[in-house]
């Protein structure tokens, strides 16, 4: 029997910015593969068990070879299994290696987009990202530099 991934983003904020699939999904799933940026809230809608992978930032984080053995495997042993991420798992979220990573163990998975925060929290603001006779387009960047010193090594 085969499993089936569904790369969930969990919105920006608390468990109001969920798409009702990702609801549906987290209900559903017997393991939940969770980043630690994801509300306390949207984690205890969850109904399976809550495996934290520590991504955030430049904390202590779960490599992301090993999140990604560890999805293949409990698909490969027929567990539906959530990758929860803040956000969207395309924007920033490494989705998109998860995805191909998937795809080429033959892995069936599906992508549940979030509203990511570079959207989100502007729009919950009430600050368009673009507004006729102003702005016709937007970008998202990081703001990340690797070749500088991560906060904990500037202090």
């Amino acid at each position: 029997m085969r499993g089936k991934v569904y790369l969930v983003g969990a919105g920006f904020g608390g468990p109001e910015h969920l798409t009702l699939k990702a609801l549906r999904v987290l209900e559903e799933a017997e393991v939940v593969l969770h980043d630690r940026l994801v509300h306390p809230g949207v984690l205890a809608l969850a109904k399976g068990e809550l495996v934290p992978v520590g991504k955030e930032g430049y904390g202590e984080k779960t490599p992301q070879e090993a999140i990604t053995e560890r999805l293949i495997a409990l698909a490969r042993a027929g567990r539906t299994v959530a990758r929860l991420k803040g956000g969207d798992p395309m924007v920033f979220g490494r989705g998109g290696e998860e995805a191909l990573a998937l795809r080429r163990a033959g892995i069936p998975f599906e992508v549940v987009p979030g509203v990511t925060s570079a959207v989100g929290a502007l729009s919950a603001l009430g600050l368009p990202l673009t507004h006729r006779g102003l702005a016709r387009s937007f970008a998202v960047a990081t703001g990340h530099d690797p070749a500088l010193p991560s906060p904990q090594e500037a202090t």
